[in-house]
């Protein structure tokens, strides 16, 4: 396995997906086969505070235009690039391509138009890192979030309801309870889906509603061994 992870070229790995879907453990996972294979390596998860690329804001939602979140999250991810060309240490974050900055232009109800324009920047300037996006998908989404609703408690979901389903997007539709937050995370996911869809950097889709974690993380290394190579075409 560790000869695998010697030979990735990506400076940058991202792992993204819904909330609960597994994303930080599997950027611990990697980053340690990394470490352990002695290549430089620092994996960030969502909790890292201050965030290395994740542009934080606490203002209302009312208060944060939607275009000014766009360009200051772009160019929160422009400076990281820069900064991780010159480094020696690669990177696997937890999501920040979708899950993150993205998600909040989601709630702020941002037309189409600003999200793919704010998804070709990121791309633009992940572009020289070589990056490579392993993307965790739930045929059911209404299942995937009751189930991590209630593996976390009525605390979680009342925190996530009071913060999310006080966005823009969601009163604009109504949405309210746990049916909203779900509601609310099968539209995020289409959102998502299409936007996997159209990126032209290797990537790889891998449904784990099933919870087989031994079965992903030998897709994932497999991702990671046949992406490895410039110019390789995968998904």
């Amino acid at each position: 396995m560790t000869q695998l992870f010697c030979n990735i070229w990506s400076r940058i790995v991202i792992v993204e997906g819904i909330m609960g879907s597994g994303k930080s453990t599997t950027v611990r996972r990697i980053a340690d086969q990394l470490k352990i294979s002695n290549v430089p390596v620092v994996g960030i998860t969502e909790g890292v505070s201050p965030h290395p690329i994740r542009f934080d804001w606490d203002l209302p939602w009312a208060d944060m235009p939607a275009k000014q979140l766009a360009k200051s999250a772009a160019a929160c991810w422009y400076a990281y690039a820069n900064n991780a060309l010159m480094s020696e240490r690669g990177t696997v974050v937890d999501g920040q391509l979708f899950h993150g900055n993205l998600t909040s232009l989601f709630l702020l109800d941002a037309d189409m138009s600003l999200i793919c324009s704010y998804i070709h920047d990121v791309v633009a300037a992940i572009k020289p890192l070589r990056p490579l996006l392993i993307y965790f998908h739930q045929d059911d989404v209404d299942r995937a979030i009751r189930t991590i609703a209630a593996e976390r408690g009525d605390a979680w979901v009342t925190y996530q309801v009071n913060w999310k389903l006080t966005s823009p997007y969601a009163v604009r539709l109504g949405l309210a309870g746990l049916e909203g937050l779900v509601e609310l995370y099968r539209d995020y996911r289409n959102l998502t889906d299409r936007l996997y869809t159209a990126l032209d950097i290797p990537k790889i889709s891998i449904e784990n509603s099933g919870r087989e974690w031994a079965k992903y993380e030998e897709t994932i290394n497999s991702f990671l061994a046949s992406a490895s190579q410039p110019g390789a075409v995968t998904d």
